[in-house]
């Protein structure tokens, strides 16, 4: 009996919780429907805009020459410190110059042996040019034998040739001092240009070979110095077909004023230009060599250094810009874009870009200037959705802290 009567008292107690649940539920007011999503929009619009590409390159000296003694000898004297600024005929090295000197004083002796023949061979020449004459007269009267006449006109031609050798022993003798003169001039050998000059290959005492194949130093000009870039052969002609077609404008500065990136991103000071672009597309990188020509008093650019050259390609006068946020790829890793239209509905677009400028898209095709284009919110919509488009307010920059 006891047991029967907690089972209807526990029967009863969850009727009553039952009944209070339900009277709860039914005094409750039901949710309101949901609205139109809200999303942020950024009304596409367009701007003139500078489209400059960056190449890699390297620093090439303007300027190098490898010093290379003309004559052999033993190397007596350096005359410049390692790694400093030379001028154009300054003295770097000093050769030996006795053997040279000697050769010349010889040569200078047989020029002035063979000049003193010469004087001596034309002061007989008169008279026996005159004794012949005057025995060609009297055999014309046969006052003497014609053999006479004839031996003295014979003897007048062997002084002339004798002269005439003579004279050509003078020019030989002359070239031979001449030479003599050049060897000894090359005894110390001087910079052929203007700048830094490098280490020195050899040191005195050593003997040295004319023209030897290892430059005894090698002087650089660093101010001007070149940049050697390359550009893709394709880039190029894409570059030419998108000028031809009007959709880039050459900028007035065009290839003038060309900017530099050293190695850890900085700017440089200096702007250069467009030496030439070569006519050659090498085979096996497919790209153009383009040189350019940048000062350098500071001597910041160094032979070798790799840089990289902002090149202008043109001016797009109806570029259409748009923040990276609002650009979005989709499963094929196209880029697209969500629009809201003139119906308040969602349509996704389609996009051809260009190119990053800085934290926008260039984009080429598919959107129009007045566009409504969706930068926050796009993942809480789809295509067709109906949303409630706000201007898009950009987050206001928080100054940089200082770290402690």
């Amino acid at each position: 009996m006891l047991a029967e009567y907690r089972m209807q008292h526990w029967v009863a107690a969850g009727c009553l919780l039952a009944g209070m649940f339900l009277s709860g539920c039914r005094d409750q007011a039901p949710p309101p429907s949901a609205g139109p999503t809200e999303v942020a929009v950024v009304t596409v619009g367009t701007e003139r805009v500078v489209l400059t590409t960056e190449l890699p390159g390297r620093i090439n000296p303007y300027l190098v020459a490898g010093i290379t003694p003309q004559v052999s000898g033993l190397l007596q004297k350096r005359l410049f410190q390692e790694g400093a600024m030379v001028r154009e005929g300054d003295t770097l090295y000093q050769i030996d110059p006795t053997p040279y000197q000697v050769a010349l004083d010889q040569a200078t002796a047989a020029l002035a042996l063979s000049e003193s023949e010469i004087a001596l061979a034309e002061a007989n020449i008169p008279a026996i040019r005159s004794r012949a004459e005057r025995l060609r007269e009297l055999a014309a009267i046969r006052a003497v034998g014609a053999q006479d006449a004839d031996d003295a006109q014979a003897a007048q031609r062997q002084a002339e040739a004798n002269l005439a050798v003579r004279k050509t022993a003078v020019a030989v003798n002359r070239a031979a001092v001449e030479s003599a003169r050049i060897n000894l001039s090359y005894t110390p050998i001087k910079a052929p240009i203007s700048g830094r000059i490098g280490k020195s290959n050899i040191t005195v005492g050593a003997m040295v070979t004319a023209y030897q194949p290892t430059p005894l130093a090698v002087v650089q000009q660093l101010d001007p110095i070149y940049v050697d870039v390359t550009q893709a052969s394709a880039e190029l002609i894409g570059l030419r077909r998108r000028l031809e077609e009007g959709d880039l404008k050459r900028s007035s500065s065009g290839l003038s004023r060309i900017k530099l990136l050293l190695e850890d991103g900085t700017p440089y000071e200096k702007t250069g230009s467009l030496k030439f672009r070569d006519v050659t597309v090498d085979p096996t990188t497919g790209s153009v060599t383009l040189r350019l020509v940048f000062p350098n008093p500071g001597q910041i650019l160094l032979p070798g250094m790799f840089v990289r050259a902002v090149v202008e390609e043109g001016v797009r006068e109806n570029a259409v810009l748009v923040p990276q946020q609002g650009v979005s790829r989709d499963t094929k890793g196209n880029p697209v874009a969500l629009v809201v239209d003139a119906g308040g509905k969602v349509e996704q677009r389609a996009l051809e870009l260009d190119r990053a400028l800085g934290d926008r898209w260039l984009v080429t095709r598919g959107l129009q200037p007045g566009d409504r284009l969706i930068v926050e919110g796009m993942q809480n919509v789809r295509p067709g959705a109906e949303v409630r488009a706000i201007p898009f307010q950009p987050a206001p920059q928080q100054p940089p802290t200082a770290a402690r």
